[in-house]
């Protein structure tokens, strides 16, 4: 039996997840890591404390297990747009790497903007011009550090999000690569033609010899013995960003197919095709991943509040003692009789994009009650996905095949079916833990011939539920009509 490490590198903490050959995973650990917050609206990470925390994860679901090296190989996905400049001679980073949500790179964007290059960067990149990429917090270590603007120029230093990084250490500064979803956030990747672009580079004035060696998700990138812990060198393989990586990790192989991750926000992209479609309203296109020679393009888009929405109902309201008991409130009422809640507590997020919009409850009479409310927020969570979703498909002139969801919150069966119901299209409640390290594992086991094309993989997909829709069309269009009344009246 062959086992993948995928190595997932999140905001908050860095885990190993080992699956075997049927996409089950076998074990896993996490080691968290300190966030840094020099001043308001700025993040930062140490990337050797990354790096360390990598080596501790391996460690500990390698060690005490009778599998041997030959029997290993690794993988990686990580937080997408964080940015890490470090010296090629030392090995050192120069600065902690700059988080995607730090804003310091503000100040640059609107420049950029003022001067009128959002439609060129869109059109090359997919993205909107915004410190969110990686691109400003590179400029702003160039710019900010002492010394450092100097070493770029003379071609001593290296640039790369969090994978780059590990990819470096892991092969003791042989390799300096990346995929080609990670490059797609950073702005300064053209999506066309999946290379660097000397003019966005040119504009964030960063030089190219910084930049990595861009390759498929599903390559061979290297060999480590991840520190010694190995005695002989096991192959990394496999590397995407881990929205992208939830992606494949869901098995999302067609145009069509798409994924919603709900968490406290929500992550929804929807593979496109292989043809890249530049979107407006707040979304942004990027290359999904690539697959057994094919590149396929993803359209996203955030919403800032779904499970978020239900702990302000349990937390601050005090509606609900327990998440799960929104399930038996909402299905106690045939409807929300007209009560709707739009959960703009920081704003509406894509296709809307208000920063200023607040939170609404609206549509209450002397006869609503608590489980109007509770109803109301549950089923704001799948307006808020239709959203997005509608924008995508039209704008990309495709149709919804599937939704394909994970997150805490698909145990209710009740969002789960409402879901299905406002989208007109059967959703799949994955039994896949760890979408994005699947993902990521199994870019490795296609470039390592585990399987030999996505079909192989797409059989091994475990669905806990499936959902297909039962509500009537005119009830459906009305319903929806109400909550798009609602967003009119804040945006």
């Amino acid at each position: 039996m062959s086992y993948i490490i995928a190595i997932d590198q999140s905001t908050s903490a860095t885990k190993a997840v080992v699956f075997n050959e049927k996409c089950e995973l076998i074990r896993r650990a996490t080691v968290p890591h300190k966030q840094y917050y020099p001043q308001p609206g700025w993040v930062e990470h140490d990337p050797e404390e990354i790096y360390a925390n990598t080596l501790l994860a391996v460690r500990q679901v390698v060690e005490g297990y009778e599998a041997g090296a030959a029997q290993y190989s690794i993988a990686i996905t990580n937080q997408r747009e964080t940015a890490v400049v470090w010296n090629r001679e030392t090995g050192l980073p120069v600065y902690n790497a700059v988080v995607w949500q730090c804003r310091r790179g503000a100040a640059k964007c609107s420049e950029l903007i003022r001067q009128g290059y959002s439609d060129t960067v869109r059109e090359k990149t997919g993205l909107i011009i915004d410190p969110y990429f990686s691109a400003s917090g590179v400029q702003w270590i160039l710019d900010h550090v002492e010394g450092v603007r100097r070493l770029a120029e003379n071609g001593t230093l290296l640039a790369g999000t969090m994978d780059s990084w590990l990819l470096w250490k892991m092969t003791g500064g042989k390799v300096h690569a990346t995929d080609y979803t990670n490059a797609s956030r950073t702005l300064l990747f053209n999506i066309r033609k999946l290379d660097w672009d000397g003019e966005l580079l040119s504009l964030f004035t960063i030089p190219r010899s910084m930049m990595a060696e861009v390759r498929p998700c599903d390559s061979v990138f290297g060999e480590t013995t991840m520190n010694g812990l190995f005695r002989e060198p096991v192959c990394i393989a496999g590397i995407l960003g881990d929205s992208h990586g939830a992606l494949a990790g869901q098995m999302c192989f067609e145009a069509g197919m798409g994924k919603a991750t709900y968490g406290t926000g929500s992550s929804v992209m929807v593979n496109i095709g292989e043809q890249p479609v530049i979107v407006s309203g707040g979304l942004v296109t990027s290359v999904g991943f690539t697959a057994c020679n094919r590149v396929y393009y993803a359209c996203e888009g955030n919403i800032h509040s779904t499970g978020a929405t239900v702990k302000w109902l349990q937390e601050k309201m005090q509606l609900i003692d327990d998440p799960a008991r929104t399930e038996a409130l909402a299905t106690s009422i045939p409807d929300s009789e007209g009560v709707y809640f739009v959960p703009a507590f920081t704003g509406l997020g894509a296709p809307w994009w208000n920063p200023e919009a607040k939170a609404m409850l609206y549509g209450m009479t002397l006869g609503s009650g608590k489980a109007h409310v509770v109803r109301a927020a549950l089923e704001a969570i799948a307006y808020q996905v239709k959203d997005l979703i509608d924008q995508m498909t039209a704008q990309a002139n495709i149709s919804l095949k599937e939704l394909r969801v994970d997150g805490g919150p698909t145990r209710n069966k009740f969002l789960m079916q409402f879901q299905s119901d406002i989208l007109n299209t059967k959703v799949n409640v994955s039994q896949i833990e760890e979408a994005s390290a699947l993902g990521a594992a199994i870019m490795n086991g296609l470039v390592r011939n585990l399987w030999k094309n996505p079909d192989e993989v797409t059989a091994l997909h475990q669905s806990k539920m499936t959902v297909t829709p039962e509500m009537k069309d005119d009830v459906r269009n009305r319903l929806y009509s109400g909550w798009l009344d609602c967003i009119k009246r804040i945006v």
